[in-house]
């Protein structure tokens, strides 16, 4: 389901930007790109616990990894932090979702696995982790935020809204444990 709405997406932004010709192509790719990333996207059920399942189980294995590798320990307090507060979200979210006969993900999707691939094999993971941390909060953050305000299903809105909560205080913490 979800690889449809991004395919459909791909494809209705490739037809916008080829709509111009020229050199206006460029110019009205990019506003239609923008466009896209500011509106709200309305996700289903089954995305929101796709999309929030690889982002927990990710914030899970990269903390393990970082207690595993990191020497840096405002880090490995960091990490801590997120393996605690990532296996709490996913547990409410298994909850959830279960209620809704819709089973959380047990794999990464292939963003996020391509992520944890890049932080295993970096020589600086102190820099790779933080810099990751700060990328996958913030998408985390927005999913949690849209999907609590906007979201379909009333079982999954207060999931929703108290991983917003969380994702909010991680984000504080990474930025204040530099």
């Amino acid at each position: 389901m979800r690889r449809l709405a991004v395919t459909s997406l791909v494809f209705t932004l490739a037809l916008v930007g080829g709509c111009g010709g020229g050199t206006g192509a460029s110019v009205q790719s990019e506003s239609a790109v923008q466009a896209a990333s500011i509106a709200p996207v309305a996700l289903s059920a089954a995305a929101y616990v796709a999309t929030a399942s690889s982002i927990d189980l990710f914030q899970v294995k990269s903390a393990q990894l970082a207690l595993e590798r990191s020497q840096n320990p405002a880090n490995r307090a960091l990490a801590e932090r997120m393996l605690n507060a990532h296996t709490g979200t996913s547990q409410q979210l298994n909850y959830a979702g279960r209620r809704l006969n819709l089973l959380p993900s047990a794999t990464l999707d292939p963003e996020h696995q391509a992520m944890l691939d890049t932080l295993a094999a970096t020589s600086d993971f102190d820099k790779t982790y933080r810099a990751q941390e700060n990328i996958i909060l913030q998408e985390g953050l927005k999913l949690h935020s849209s999907y609590a305000k906007s979201g379909g299903s009333p079982t999954l809105r207060p999931v929703a809204a108290n991983a917003e909560n969380v994702m909010r205080a991680n984000l504080k913490a990474l930025r204040g444990s530099q």
